[in-house]
């Protein structure tokens, strides 16, 4: 198959990103053009929507099950820079005016507005945004996960709907009320989820023996590529790049700050 097509086709994710370019591209009609989103954020919402397809629905996603450092790529990219980029586009409103009807009640209903207010308290916020990384890279975890198929789908979509969620929270660009969270809270989150992936990223990289023995066991892409310096560049990715946008994350939310002329 050539690597522009999906290693592994998915019904979900295919509708899940096709239903949200299609109700963003209606949402953006429906909205008065001194109220649309600047073509940079639909830049932002595009590229996003984008990479989150291109990590999962290409063979790319093949290169992802066969060498440790990739599959980290991909969950950076689903965890980290897609949600980041949708988060900056501050889509969520332009969604929701090109959304069906019964979806935009559904997303008002009592339940779902009291599951969102919960996960969107600060400390279960980071508590799931960082604990979802690590409980996915526990050895035994990691490896029945990528062996079984469901589970495996059910560990990609936490990354990116956490992720999501997260960064929608953090990177709001309206002070508080009507946001959740003051923007002090905000640039204590995007920094304090920081550590722990580099601690994480740390005991990886330093590690001297084969922590996850699935990709000897399904032949690694890279077969010059050593377990061990395999897991090496691994730890790299899950140290650098979150915490990259980490930095990001807190740099943003000053600007918003200045621009809405709020305080912490």
């Amino acid at each position: 198959m050539p690597a522009i097509l999906p290693y592994e086709f998915s019904w979900l994710i295919y509708l899940a990103v096709t239903l949200s370019g299609l109700w963003f591209a209606r949402g953006l009609r429906r909205t008065a053009p001194g109220d649309r989103a600047s073509r940079l954020r639909q830049a932002a919402f595009w590229t996003g929507l984008v990479l989150l397809w291109g990590v999962t629905q290409t063979g790319f996603e093949y290169l992802a099950q066969r060498m440790f450092f990739t599959n980290r790529l991909q969950h950076v990219a689903m965890h980290h820079v897609g949600p980041v980029l949708l988060a900056l586009s501050a889509g969520g409103p332009v969604l929701l005016a090109g959304a069906p009807e019964w979806l935009r009640a559904l997303c008002a209903s009592r339940l779902v507005m009291l599951v969102y207010r919960t996960i969107q308290q600060p400390v279960i916020a980071v508590i799931l945004f960082v604990g979802l990384f690590w409980f996915w890279l526990i050895p035994p975890v990691h490896f029945a996960a990528m062996l079984d198929p469901v589970l495996y789908q059910v560990m990609n979509w936490s990354m990116a709907v956490d992720g999501i969620l997260f960064w929608a929270l953090v990177l709001d660009t309206r002070p508080a009320p009507p946001a959740r969270l003051r923007f002090g809270w905000r640039a204590a989150l995007a920094v304090g989820v920081m550590f722990p992936q580099i601690v994480l990223g740390a005991l990886i990289s330093f590690a001297t023996v084969d922590l996850f023995p699935y990709y000897a066991f399904c032949g690694r892409y890279f077969p010059s590529i050593s377990a061990v310096t395999d897991q090496q560049i691994g730890g790299i990715v899950i140290w650098i790049p979150p915490a990259m946008m980490s930095v990001l994350g807190l740099l943003v939310v000053v600007r918003n700050m200045r621009a809405a002329d709020a305080d912490l």
